[in-house]
């Protein structure tokens, strides 16, 4: 059997926004769409001109990945990538960004809102399942800023460019599908409201989107090798595995045995552009879906050509 390979022409023409695609699940959903031959918009606070604008753009994190690095890798991979400054907090940026899209292509055909940037504020696995009182209330509301506010503004100023015409579609981008979360508490009473509730985002917006014939859906990776995630263990997408070495260099944690199974940002970004090309897309509309359950359905891999399904045994 020939191995798995992106259709380049299967989003040519298409116009995509992915919100927050600097890194991790946000470049790898970029990156996906431009293999599939989309034009991406690739938004985020992070970029080779710094802050920016009154009171600065600045992300939570000191990182060195860019938006500009995105849009790049996206061009290199046969679409179009396209880079803007934006912080998706500040109502009036996104509202220039909804003004520049309207002027710039008329429409959009594909929104991710995949913003996060709370990675930090969830803080290491010693520090979770703390009571609610025992939390710092600013970082809890500060995830909920960053998870939820981010979100809404969104789709508030974009969505309206999603429904000028037919077929459009509107992923959120969440930690577990709906099934998995209805019975497992998720780190914090913070964490865990911000990723339930925006799977409930997707739900509510295909209740609002179907009148338009657009399409809403939740998607989440499993265990993604992010680039955060592969500093922290000391290794590279290309060497992942030696993370699961028993004796590493000092200092380099040993991931547990189930970072076997994890995956690279490509496979979700795969599993949004498989929907995306979908002319019956409409059949995932208000579902919660996991990256690995949409590969069984559209036959996509990874990068390595291997199927990685974590919720199987979650």
């Amino acid at each position: 059997m020939s191995a798995w390979t992106p259709d380049p022409d299967a989003l040519r023409g298409r116009v995509a926004v992915v919100a927050g695609a600097t890194r991790g699940a946000g470049r790898g959903i970029a990156a996906a769409l431009g293999e599939a031959g989309a034009t991406v918009i690739c938004t985020g606070r992070s970029s080779r001109s710094g802050s920016a604008g009154p009171g600065g753009i600045r992300s939570d994190y000191d990182r060195p990945e860019t938006i500009e690095q995105t849009a790049e890798l996206v061009t290199r991979l046969g679409g179009t990538g396209v880079a803007v400054q934006v912080d998706h907090l500040d109502i009036a940026q996104v509202r220039t960004l909804a003004d520049r899209i309207a002027g710039d292509y008329g429409t959009i055909h594909i929104l991710v809102n995949d913003i996060w940037g709370a990675e930090l504020l969830k803080g290491p696995p010693p520090s979770w399942n703390r009571p609610v009182w025992e939390h710092y209330l600013d970082a809890g509301l500060r995830i909920l800023r960053l998870g939820l506010d981010t979100h809404l503004i969104t789709s508030h100023c974009l969505l309206p460019l999603l429904v000028r015409a037919p077929g459009g579609l509107l992923v959120e981008i969440t930690d577990g599908t709906s099934e998995h979360n209805a019975d497992r508490y998720r780190l914090s009473v913070f964490y865990d409201l911000v990723k339930t509730a925006v799977s409930r985002l997707a739900f509510s917006h295909g209740h609002e989107l179907s009148p338009f014939g657009a399409t809403a859906v939740a998607v989440t990776p499993g265990w993604l090798r992010s680039e955060m995630m592969l500093d922290n263990y000391g290794v590279t997408e290309d060497d992942w595995r030696n993370a699961l070495e028993p004796d590493r260099p000092a200092g380099r944690p040993t991931a547990p045995p189930g970072f076997a199974d994890s995956e690279s940002p490509r496979f979700v970004g795969r599993a949004v552009a498989a929907v995306a090309a979908d002319e019956n897309r409409a059949r995932w509309n208000q579902r919660s879906v996991s990256a690995a359950g949409l590969a069984r359905v559209y036959g996509f891999t990874d990068l390595d050509g291997r199927r990685p399904d974590p919720w199987d045994n979650a």
